[in-house]
Formats: structure tokens, C-alpha cells, sequence
């Protein structure tokens, strides 16, 4: 992370490259396959009054490796008519816009991979990235089913990226910053009335901002119910319907990591990301070294926790609601969904004058 300070060491640029690569792993693919197998496996198992995978392990707990070790296993094939590079390129686009969009999540004071002034901007730049990976792959599988696929999902993705941009705004504007380490810093130093025993998460002054920026992360991901774009009763698998072996599971990877990222985000935003309030350190100001080194430790475990219950959040909503028609999904982002988050704006920005 910057000089890796959090390790007590002055690293070489190499080893802190090495070190960020590795870290950006760990960040992108256990979320995954906790997350695979917390709510794939066992949350949906237990809402549908079954057991879910139970041989692989104890609980079926190694399941996850089971099915790594099965799709690796799995041909790789290419359809004949098949734009082959755009082909192969396709699910690697999409892996690396969830890579591209950890690399700014700060787990910590010092532990952090980079520290942008406009994180946010660079956030919702880059989340966008994994729109063209997925028209590329409806489009080069010279398939029908798959071309309708990746041209409801660029409908859908660049309906909702609006809502999403304007649901962060509020945020910005009522921190006064793009940069998402002062973001939680401000949530957690800040006071409410001159109170500061909670510090001041935006979720209470930006609620409906978070509700419009966790639908819009629901249909980024194409998760029901908005899973139009993949629509299995319609559409075979939509954009992945001639993706087999390893690239079937780049994709099933891209989707989990990609849910844990976003709601690793939504915990900056709303809920004071890494920290807790500082005026729980009465003894220590905040930036301190106390603070400091205890948060870089439990910061890492306090994103876990809110990322995980932000996850079940979405995971129950898609276990839990029908698909909604075209027609009603484009209706819902650009009828309620960008007017609310207009408002909201509005709002925020004539308190922050007024106050």
C-alpha cells in the first residue's frame, strides 16, 4: 500500500508492486468465494428449505473448489463463426473492471492502494468498464441469444449508471471532497448536533442516496431483479451462452467479486467505511498513531463485516423478487430512480448553503 507502512518497512518499488498485485487478489477473489458460498450455497439452500451442497467438506464447505477444479477441467470451445480474440478478450474485460475498481477501496488509514483526490470519479469511470466487456462477449459469439443479451445489458448498465452518479453526488457534496479516505475520515470525526458518539455515517442525512445507489448497484450487476440481460427462461444464458470452461468461470467470478467491491464501496459512502468514531479514542486526536495503527489492523475486519452485510442484502433481494419486463426496468430508472436522486441533490446541496 503507499510505502506499506502498516508492515513497518520502506519496500522496494518491486516488492510494493508485487505486494499490491498479491493484496488486489486477496481483495477481488476471497470476497468471491465467500460470498459464493455464505449466500450462493447455503443462504438460498436454507430460503428454500433445503440443504445446499453438503459432500464437498464439512457443510460443503471445499464445494467451491470442487466447481473451480470442475469448470478448469471443462473444454474450452470457441463457435466456429465466432470473432475469436474479441471472444476471449470479453471475460477478461470484465475481470479486470472489478480489479481496476479495488485498487481504490481504502481498508485503513495506511493501508490502501492508491490515494486518489477524485476516487470517486475515478470509481464510477472504471465500473463502467465492464459494459464493453459484455457487449463484446453478446457480439462476437455469433449467436442471437447472445446478442440480445449484450444489448440489454448496455440498455440496462447505462440506464442505471446515471442513477448511480447522481446518487453519490449528495455525498460529495456534503463532505466537500472526491477523495474516499477523507470520506471516511469525515463520517467518523464529524458531529451530529455536537454530538459525535456515532461520528456521522451520510447514510442518515443521504438514506435515499444509499437506496437509489444500492438498486443501481443490483442492476450493474445484472442480479435479479434485474437479470434481463441474462434471462435464462428467455434467453439460454444471454451474453454467456457459448462461454464454457475457464471463461464461463472468469465470468461467475466477475460477478460475486464484483458485488463483494461495490458493496466494499457503499460501506465507504454511507456507512463510515473502515472506521469507527474517533471520539472513542477520547485519549487520542484523530490521525493519531493509536488510531492509526489500531485501524489498520481491525479496518480490514470492519469492511468485511459491513461488505458482508451489504452482500446479503443483495443476495436476498435477488432470491427474493421476479424478474421485472424491459419496459418496466427502463421505466423505473429513468421515471423514478434519476428524478428522486435529482431531488435529493437539490436538497443536499441547499442544506450544505444553508448550514
Amino acid at each position: 500500500m503507499t510505502s506499506l507502512a502498516i508492515f513497518g518497512a520502506d519496500l522496494p518499488y518491486w516488492a510494493q508492486s508485487l505486494l499490491r498485485v498479491l493484496g488486489g487478489a486477496v481483495a477481488v477473489l476471497l470476497p468471491a468465494g465467500t460470498i459464493v458460498y455464505l449466500f450462493l450455497f447455503k443462504m438460498m439452500s436454507f430460503m428454500q428449505s433445503r440443504l445446499g451442497p453438503m459432500e464437498a467438506g464439512p457443510y460443503g464447505s471445499m464445494q467451491l473448489f470442487a466447481e473451480v477444479g470442475k469448470w478448469l477441467q471443462k473444454e474450452d470451445i470457441s463457435p466456429t463463426r465466432a470473432d475469436k480474440r474479441v471472444f476471449r478478450a470479453a471475460p477478461l474485460v470484465v475481470l479486470m473492471s472489478t480489479f481496476l475498481l479495488v485498487a481504490v477501496v481504502p481498508f485503513g488509514p495506511d493501508a490502501y492502494f492508491t490515494d486518489f483526490d477524485a476516487g470517486v470519479f475515478y470509481m464510477l469511470a472504471v465500473s463502467s468498464i465492464s459494459t464493453l466487456g459484455i457487449l463484446m462477449a453478446g457480439w462476437s459469439s455469433a449467436n442471437k441469444y447472445s446478442l440480445l443479451g449484450g444489448l440489454r445489458a448496455a440498455g440496462q448498465l447505462i440506464a442505471y449508471e446515471l442513477p448511480m452518479v447522481l446518487s453519490v453526488i449528495g455525498v460529495v457534496i456534503q463532505a466537500g471532497t472526491m477523495n474516499l479516505q477523507q470520506i471516511v475520515v469525515k463520517q467518523n470525526s464529524d458531529e451530529i448536533f455536537g454530538w459525535n458518539g456515532i461520528g456521522f455515517p451520510y447514510i442518515l442525512t443521504q438514506g435515499i442516496g444509499f437506496l437509489i445507489f444500492m438498486i443501481a448497484v443490483q442492476a450493474e450487476l445484472t442480479q435479479t431483479p434485474f437479470d434481463m440481460p441474462i434471462a435464462e427462461s428467455e434467453l439460454v444464458s444471454g451474453y454467456m451462452t457459448e462461454y464454457s470452461g475457464f471463461r464461463f468461470l472468469i465470468f461467475f467470478i466477475a460477478e460475486f467479486a464484483t458485488a463483494g467491491v461495490f458493496a466494499l464501496i457503499a460501506s465507504i459512502l454511507f456507512l463510515g467505511g473502515w472506521g469507527v468514531p474517533f471520539s472513542w479514542f477520547g485519549w487520542a486526536p484523530a490521525g493519531s498513531h493509536e488510531i492509526d495503527n489500531w485501524m489498520n489492523v481491525g479496518g480490514p475486519l470492519i469492511m468485511l463485516t459491513k461488505m458482508m452485510v451489504l452482500t446479503g442484502i443483495i443476495m436476498w433481494v435477488r432470491f427474493s423478487y421476479p424478474r421485472f419486463r424491459e419496459d418496466q426496468l427502463q421505466r423505473f430508472a429513468w421515471k423514478v430512480l434519476i428524478p428522486v436522486s435529482l431531488v435529493n441533490i437539490m436538497i443536499t446541496a441547499v442544506l450544505k448553503v444553508a448550514f
